[in-house]
């Protein structure tokens, strides 16, 4: 499985990029959202990637942060979901709209994307919703440098340090949302206890998030 690429770009299409990886050419998917975020020719790019087999297909697809490869993976697994309609989705929302979309139950942003139809779109968000907001909370970690790698033959990008306190994190909102708090005052407390008390467990996440939604006054 190939799941992260450093290389300079090559070429550019309208949904899908070429990168020389020490001189070995991946051609890879992306959403009008990356593309546009992602260097121009002749630059380097870093990306996380998932690789799509099929019987007679294998395709690469890339993304800036890990919030949005889990989305890809995830809205892959809803039925009537394909590659496509999971970059369309993502190339109109962004991860963290989707994420919001699907938290609040609005399948009618999901439905603005192309090719993707009312009961699909309502599909995604009943069968998502309980994922978003561990997912809200991975949108919190940092994109692999901005799409960029600043050495592509000697130092690639190294792997995102934060991943216990992206668990924690999540671990953090499920309890949260469990207690009846909406997803979006947890996820916002949770990430500002985080900020604050950077490395700290599940239970202190709670704790200090706790504080943050206890009533004013």
């Amino acid at each position: 499985m190939i799941g992260k690429l450093s290389g300079r770009i090559d070429y550019r299409g309208s949904d899908h990029v070429l990168i020389d990886v020490r001189g070995v050419g991946y051609i890879v998917y992306v959403s009008e959202r990356t593309l546009a975020a992602i260097p121009r020719v002749g630059e380097v790019v870093a990306l996380y990637t998932d690789l799509l087999v099929r019987e007679d297909l294998l395709q690469l697809f890339g993304f800036t942060t890990l919030a949005e490869k889990e989305w890809h993976r995830l809205l892959m697994g809803v039925q009537g979901i394909g590659a496509k309609a999971s970059m369309a989705i993502l190339g109109t929302l962004g991860p963290e709209g989707v994420g919001r979309a699907i938290a609040l139950g609005d399948w009618a942003s999901v439905k603005a994307a192309q090719g993707v139809g009312p009961k699909i779109a309502q599909r995604v968000v009943n069968e998502l919703k309980g994922k978003a907001p561990a997912m809200m909370a991975l949108s919190e970690s940092a994109p692999i440098d901005g799409g960029r790698a600043t050495d592509v033959i000697e130092d690639l990008v190294p792997a995102p340090t934060n991943t216990p306190t992206v668990s924690a994190q999540s671990e953090a909102l499920s309890a949260l949302t469990n207690l009846g708090y909406s997803p979006g005052d947890a996820t916002h407390a949770v990430a500002q206890a985080a900020d604050t008390h950077q490395g700290a467990d599940t239970a202190m996440l709670i704790r200090e998030a706790l504080k943050r939604l206890a009533p004013k006054g």
